[in-house]
């Protein structure tokens, strides 16, 4: 069934995976089964496995996808009857960056990779658009802090050149 925090609460672990393309952001959304609907990808957090790990391993097992994880985007809890028995589902999602692709991810029924507004139109769940919008604005943060950085150590390189020729 996956890890428990206790006898009635299931982890799991969930990806908002992006990818820049052309100067443009791209969103990763799946069909888990033909009759489901668009969704991010999703895994139960097997136990003694972070949900961190759980995220990495499912993108890499069913999407041959090879992403860096940058933050947490949001957290669901909803429950569901497993069993007969009432179980709570603690979704965990993480954004994270598209490092390497394969020619045609095959874990998944579909999948669809689109701009913000795409993505947006095809969740069905409203929960997991709040998380795209949460997923957007820290993936939007965290360019302008790489791209700070970047530039910073550009400068420091620079200076450290001059100081090596003197």
């Amino acid at each position: 069934m996956g890890y428990l925090i206790d006898k009635n609460t299931v982890i799991i672990a969930g990806a908002v995976v992006v990818r820049e393309t052309k100067g443009k952001d791209e969103w990763l959304l799946v069909k888990q089964t033909d009759s489901g609907g668009w969704e991010f990808c999703k895994a139960l957090v097997r136990k003694g496995e972070s949900s961190v790990r759980t995220a990495i391993r499912v993108m890499g097992e069913k999407a041959g996808l090879t992403t860096k994880v940058l933050d947490e985007a949001g957290r669901i809890k909803s429950s569901s009857q497993v069993a007969g028995r009432s179980v709570v589902q603690l979704t965990i999602y993480y954004l994270m960056l598209l490092r390497s692709t394969p020619r045609e991810i095959i874990g998944f029924s579909d999948y669809f990779w689109g701009d913000y507004s795409k993505a947006y139109k095809k969740l069905e769940s409203k929960k997991e658009k709040q998380i795209l919008s949460k997923a957007r604005e820290l993936f939007n943060d965290w360019k302008k802090n790489k791209k700070a950085k970047f530039e910073e150590d550009e400068k420091a390189a620079e200076i450290l050149a001059q100081l090596n020729a003197e």
